[in-house]
């Protein structure tokens, strides 16, 4: 992680059902233990760095399919891509279709087991607040068990979207548990993301401290889940602790004290979308309110703190400056075609092969070719072709990528804002869309249906959409993915299928890993559909 370095947890890292009696009976390969560490707000400092670092892993150092490659491939923005000659797995979960890829019952296994490696070390730092010594450190007390609450609720809210049942640990256990109703999961998310904007400092953290947990990205995180959770299951509000009034109160309190603020150039925000004209903003701006961090210092011995998911959106096999090799998961053409030719968004989030000139010539390695990949998150090169990423000393571009992954913007709460009611609604609307526009910025009317059709402009291929769908019901979901098209397998024209009945069978939720069911010895069930 940037600025945040990694500790490794000194209790042990269970997962459910897998810990055996040998490895709980092993004699402890350090002078520290979970009953001598816990004792100064140093010791808790180390162990807070520890549950980001779980954190960092689980969200993004696993590869593949992580919650935001899931998450675009589930959309409509994304077909799953991928090598002609590769598995199915992307496709069975583009398509909802386990038939597409029968044997890959163990897809999302690594990230089910690394959620619930950063729960544990979230929950024994929680566990372990009272035999510290505070003294004269009540402030920070407060700060640092409201950035654990935060990663804890951050970490759940994937899960339990991915999954809808999942179980649900407080507090560190190697119980074979069941799953839980969703509505008792949201109910610790809630409760932990408004203890941590409760009780987190009135201020913005020093730039050498980016990445850590904010009040402003608590207040704002509590709004996306209201949203998330009254929308996809037709609540009143967020399980009786957070009410409309009060989502909204957050996002006003973000808008008018926060000093976050929206860059004047959309592009800014992607290194890939300014390099050439040097206006990238860097990834400490006035517009994140809160990434998951990523370095370049991953290695193959234990290391991961880099992105290994973001080489999947790479160009399939291919460099072109300023962008970079990767394994080709694509960006569909209506995603294109939603943007009018003047929005400045379109160029700074997809790469258009035609549009762009690039000599791409390996469309018979490719699955599901269309022409475009994902800009905002494309791997990088230099001017001579070379990795961006091995040129500043990573292991290799596969694991080495370090663009940090953007959770929330300042133009989500404007958006959330405007549609959750606010008095000044058409003003927050107007000022992302004249970001945007610029010149031909001509004002429509703030609507749900065209905060809808912004929100999928403004954050286009950052992991929202297939989430924004679902909230706005199943079958909405499932009739706007639905899709039947053609695409280029290994250069050859073939048929595209992805039917809104397997979405309605999934209620679009993803299968649990077939191991952790054997694991639980039947105790944990699998979804509909799977």
């Amino acid at each position: 992680m940037k600025n945040i370095h990694i500790c490794l947890l000194v209790a042990g890292l269970l997962t459910l059902g897998s810990c055996s009696k040998d490895f709980l009976d092993s004699e402890p390969i350090t002078d520290v233990t979970d009953t001598n560490f816990y004792k100064t707000p140093e010791d808790a400092y180390d162990a807070l760095i520890g549950c980001y670092d779980g954190m960092q892993i689980a969200s993004g150092g696993i590869g593949g399919l992580s919650f935001p490659v899931a998450s675009e491939v589930l959309s409509d923005d994304c077909f799953g891509g991928v090598g002609n000659s590769d598995g199915f797995g992307f496709q069975a979960v583009d398509e909802f279709d386990k038939s597409r890829s029968p044997a890959d019952v163990n897809l999302f296994s690594n990230n089910w087991t690394q959620y619930y490696r950063a729960i544990y070390r979230v929950n024994v730092l929680l566990q372990k607040m009272e035999q510290i010594d505070w003294t004269g450190n009540d402030d920070l007390r407060l700060q640092y068990e409201s950035e654990a609450r935060f990663i804890r609720a951050h970490m759940y809210f994937e899960m339990v979207r991915l999954w809808g049942n999942i179980p649900l640990l407080t507090e560190p256990s190697s119980e074979n548990l069941p799953q839980s109703a969703p509505e008792e999961v949201y109910k610790v998310i809630a409760e932990d993301l408004v203890y941590a904007a409760e009780n987190l400092p009135d201020a913005s953290l020093a730039a050498a401290d980016f990445g850590r947990v904010t009040k402003w990205a608590a207040e704002a995180y509590v709004a996306r889940v209201y949203l998330y959770y009254t929308g996809y299951y037709g609540a009143s509000d967020l399980v009786g602790v957070v009410s409309k009034a009060q989502a909204l109160s957050y996002l006003e309190d973000v808008i008018a004290n926060s000093g976050h603020s929206l860059l004047d150039n959309f592009a800014s925000l992607w290194p890939a979308a300014s390099t050439l004209d040097g206006t990238y903003a860097g990834e400490v701006n006035p517009e994140i309110l809160f990434s998951v961090r990523h370095t370049y210092t991953s290695d193959y011995n234990g290391n991961t703190d880099g992105n290994h998911w973001m080489v999947m959106f790479g160009m399939r096999e291919f460099t072109y400056y300023p962008y970079a090799t990767g394994w080709g998961v694509t960006v569909t053409p209506s995603l294109w075609d939603a943007y009018s030719e003047t929005d400045t968004r379109r160029g700074a989030s997809i790469i258009s092969v035609d549009d762009e000139d690039i000599p791409f010539d390996k469309i018979g390695s490719q699955r599901e070719y269309t022409g475009y990949y994902n800009k905002k998150y494309s791997p990088m090169s230099d001017e001579d072709g070379n990795s961006v990423t091995v040129g500043v000393g990573g292991t290799d571009f596969q694991i080495g990528q370090f663009q940090d992954y953007v959770v929330m913007r300042y133009s989500d709460v404007l958006l959330m804002a405007a549609e959750l009611g606010s008095p000044n609604a058409q003003t927050y609307f107007n000022q992302v869309r004249q970001r945007a526009l610029k010149s031909d910025y001509v004002q429509i009317p703030v609507n749900t249906q065209n905060i809808m059709k912004e929100r999928q402009l403004e954050f286009a291929l950052e992991g929202l959409r297939y989430w924004d769908l679902l909230r706005q019901g199943v079958s909405t979901a499932a009739s706007t993915i639905a899709v039947s098209t053609e695409v280029m397998n290994g250069g050859v024209t073939v048929s595209k299928t992805i039917s809104a009945s397997k979405i309605q069978e999934t209620m679009g939720l993803q299968q649990i890993p077939n191991d952790q069911i054997t694991l639980s010895n039947g105790v944990l069930q699998q979804n509909a559909g799977w």
